[in-house]
């Protein structure tokens, strides 16, 4: 059994349409690919027809972890949600101690995680550097560039 994954109902919804898709549509398509290498003559020799068979793999491979992440899914009520603490859909404002800049994240799930809009997961460093903490707490990070300190001004879902 796969681990539970926290999603907006929006996320959701998108995976199990994507889901919807690959099961219809990609693997109607599939078919098509290997029926039309399979139609090219020999298929000991045909690279066509291989490439098309390893594809066709590759497809029931991503449905079936698209499968395993949907029946794993969890929705999350925003309105549930704790503001006292950071934790999964928290809009968090945070400032960095060292140059004083001032940031806002939303942690989300790994498959949401989108840092252009200011969604970040919560299994990236920061995401589990900022987990569990409170307005006024500061939450030691270690990334790349070194240990970073970052002090909680907000809190917010």
């Amino acid at each position: 059994m796969g681990k539970v994954q926290y999603y907006t109902a929006e996320k959701l919804e998108e995976l199990k349409a994507e889901l919807q898709y690959l099961k219809l549509q990609g693997r109607s398509d599939m078919a098509k690919q290997i029926a039309e290498a399979r139609d090219k003559g020999d298929l000991s020799e045909n690279a066509e027809y291989d490439a098309a068979k390893d594809a066709q793999g590759l497809l029931e491979l991503k449905i079936s972890k698209m499968e395993e992440i949907v029946a794993n899914a969890r929705v999350l009520n925003e309105t549930n949600i704790d503001t006292s603490k950071v934790s999964i859909l928290s809009k968090v404002k945070i400032k960095n101690k060292k140059n004083g800049m001032e940031v806002v994240y939303t942690i989300v799930s790994e498959e949401e995680a989108d840092l252009k809009a200011g969604k970040i997961s919560n299994s990236s460093p920061f995401g589990k550097g900022l987990f569990g903490k409170s307005v006024g707490d500061t939450a030691e990070i270690q990334a790349p560039a070194g240990k970073l300190e970052f002090e909680i001004l907000e809190i917010t879902r």
